[in-house]
Protein backbone atom coordinates (compact mmCIF):
# COMPACT_ATOMS: atom_id res chain seq x y z
CA UNK A 1 0.00 0.00 0.00
CA UNK A 2 2.86 2.28 0.95
CA UNK A 3 4.46 1.76 -2.18
CA UNK A 4 1.53 2.59 -4.09
CA UNK A 5 1.09 5.92 -2.28
CA UNK A 6 4.60 6.63 -2.81
CA UNK A 7 4.10 5.98 -6.72
CA UNK A 8 1.17 7.61 -6.86
CA UNK A 9 1.77 10.53 -4.68
CA UNK A 10 -0.02 12.99 -7.13
CA UNK A 11 -3.24 11.23 -6.79
CA UNK A 12 -3.31 11.90 -3.25
CA UNK A 13 -2.52 15.33 -3.30
CA UNK A 14 -5.14 15.78 -5.71
CA UNK A 15 -7.55 14.58 -3.47
CA UNK A 16 -6.61 16.12 -0.50
CA UNK A 17 -6.71 19.47 -2.63
CA UNK A 18 -10.60 18.25 -3.40
CA UNK A 19 -10.97 17.45 -0.32
CA UNK A 20 -10.23 20.93 0.86
CA UNK A 21 -11.98 22.66 -1.85
CA UNK A 22 -15.51 20.82 -0.73
CA UNK A 23 -14.95 21.48 2.88
CA UNK A 24 -14.15 25.13 1.98
CA UNK A 25 -16.81 25.71 -0.28
CA UNK A 26 -19.60 24.72 2.34
CA UNK A 27 -18.17 26.90 4.51
CA UNK A 28 -16.92 30.33 2.65
CA UNK A 29 -19.41 32.29 0.81
CA UNK A 30 -22.47 30.19 2.02
CA UNK A 31 -21.41 27.70 -0.27
CA UNK A 32 -23.24 24.58 -0.87
CA UNK A 33 -24.12 24.11 3.44
CA UNK A 34 -26.27 27.12 3.30
CA UNK A 35 -29.38 26.43 4.74
CA UNK A 36 -32.42 27.21 2.40
CA UNK A 37 -35.99 28.24 3.10
CA UNK A 38 -38.71 27.72 0.90
CA UNK A 39 -41.31 30.79 0.30
CA UNK A 40 -43.65 28.92 2.48
CA UNK A 41 -40.86 28.11 5.61
CA UNK A 42 -40.13 32.06 4.95
CA UNK A 43 -43.23 33.50 5.59
CA UNK A 44 -43.85 30.50 8.68
CA UNK A 45 -40.71 32.58 9.96
CA UNK A 46 -41.93 36.35 9.51
CA UNK A 47 -45.34 35.20 10.32
CA UNK A 48 -44.20 33.29 14.16
CA UNK A 49 -40.20 34.28 14.72
CA UNK A 50 -40.59 38.26 13.22
CA UNK A 51 -37.70 37.56 10.84
CA UNK A 52 -36.42 39.85 8.70
CA UNK A 53 -36.07 39.73 4.98
CA UNK A 54 -33.06 41.40 3.19
CA UNK A 55 -33.44 41.66 -0.81
CA UNK A 56 -29.80 41.79 -2.13
CA UNK A 57 -30.76 42.75 -5.48
CA UNK A 58 -29.77 46.18 -7.42
CA UNK A 59 -32.00 49.04 -6.31
CA UNK A 60 -33.89 48.90 -9.46
CA UNK A 61 -34.37 45.27 -9.09
CA UNK A 62 -36.14 46.11 -5.79
CA UNK A 63 -38.10 48.88 -7.15
CA UNK A 64 -39.86 46.46 -9.65
CA UNK A 65 -41.18 44.42 -6.89
CA UNK A 66 -40.03 43.31 -3.38
CA UNK A 67 -40.96 40.98 -0.33
CA UNK A 68 -43.21 43.04 1.84
CA UNK A 69 -41.27 44.98 4.32
CA UNK A 70 -37.92 43.97 2.87
CA UNK A 71 -34.63 45.81 2.94
CA UNK A 72 -33.23 46.53 0.29
CA UNK A 73 -28.80 46.04 0.66
CA UNK A 74 -27.17 45.74 -2.46
CA UNK A 75 -25.13 42.30 -2.64
CA UNK A 76 -21.88 45.09 -3.19
CA UNK A 77 -22.59 46.90 -0.30
CA UNK A 78 -23.47 44.00 2.36
CA UNK A 79 -20.41 44.01 4.08
CA UNK A 80 -19.74 47.63 4.64
CA UNK A 81 -23.70 47.75 5.62
CA UNK A 82 -24.10 44.75 7.79
CA UNK A 83 -23.68 47.35 10.55
CA UNK A 84 -27.54 48.36 9.94
CA UNK A 85 -28.44 45.21 10.06
CA UNK A 86 -26.99 44.51 14.16
CA UNK A 87 -30.16 44.88 15.57
CA UNK A 88 -31.74 42.06 13.98
CA UNK A 89 -28.35 40.04 14.89
CA UNK A 90 -31.00 38.01 17.61
CA UNK A 91 -33.94 37.38 14.90
CA UNK A 92 -33.86 34.86 11.55
CA UNK A 93 -32.41 37.13 8.49
CA UNK A 94 -33.81 35.30 5.43
CA UNK A 95 -31.84 36.61 2.21
CA UNK A 96 -33.43 37.21 -0.89
CA UNK A 97 -32.27 37.54 -4.59
CA UNK A 98 -33.38 36.70 -8.05
CA UNK A 99 -32.83 33.12 -7.99
CA UNK A 100 -30.86 32.49 -4.80
CA UNK A 101 -27.38 32.73 -6.21
CA UNK A 102 -26.56 36.22 -4.91
CA UNK A 103 -28.24 35.21 -1.88
CA UNK A 104 -25.75 32.48 -0.82
CA UNK A 105 -23.10 34.95 -1.29
CA UNK A 106 -24.55 37.04 1.21
CA UNK A 107 -25.50 34.71 3.80
CA UNK A 108 -21.86 33.77 4.03
CA UNK A 109 -20.76 37.54 4.31
CA UNK A 110 -23.31 37.66 7.57
CA UNK A 111 -22.52 34.62 8.58
CA UNK A 112 -18.91 36.05 8.98
CA UNK A 113 -20.43 39.29 10.52
CA UNK A 114 -21.57 37.57 13.28
CA UNK A 115 -25.09 36.31 12.22
CA UNK A 116 -26.04 33.10 13.09
CA UNK A 117 -29.89 32.65 12.15
CA UNK A 118 -29.21 33.50 7.83
CA UNK A 119 -30.93 31.54 5.78
CA UNK A 120 -31.43 31.81 1.93
CA UNK A 121 -34.65 32.22 0.54
CA UNK A 122 -34.71 29.20 -2.13
CA UNK A 123 -35.60 29.99 -5.40
CA UNK A 124 -35.64 33.77 -4.98
CA UNK A 125 -38.09 35.94 -5.71
CA UNK A 126 -38.92 33.65 -8.32
CA UNK A 127 -40.23 30.89 -5.91
CA UNK A 128 -41.58 33.68 -4.18
CA UNK A 129 -43.83 34.80 -7.26
CA UNK A 130 -44.43 30.84 -8.54
CA UNK A 131 -45.72 30.17 -4.83
CA UNK A 132 -48.38 33.64 -5.24
CA UNK A 133 -47.44 35.37 -2.68
CA UNK A 134 -47.66 38.94 -2.16
CA UNK A 135 -45.03 41.22 -3.67
CA UNK A 136 -45.35 45.03 -3.69
CA UNK A 137 -43.64 47.62 -5.91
Amino acid sequence: MLGFVIAHWYLFLALAVVGGLLVASSTLEGGPGTQKVTSLEAVQMLNHKSAVIVDVREPHEFTNGHIVRAINIPLGEVAARSRELKKYKEKPVIICCASGARAARAVGILRKEGFTDVRNLAGGLSAWRSANLPIIS
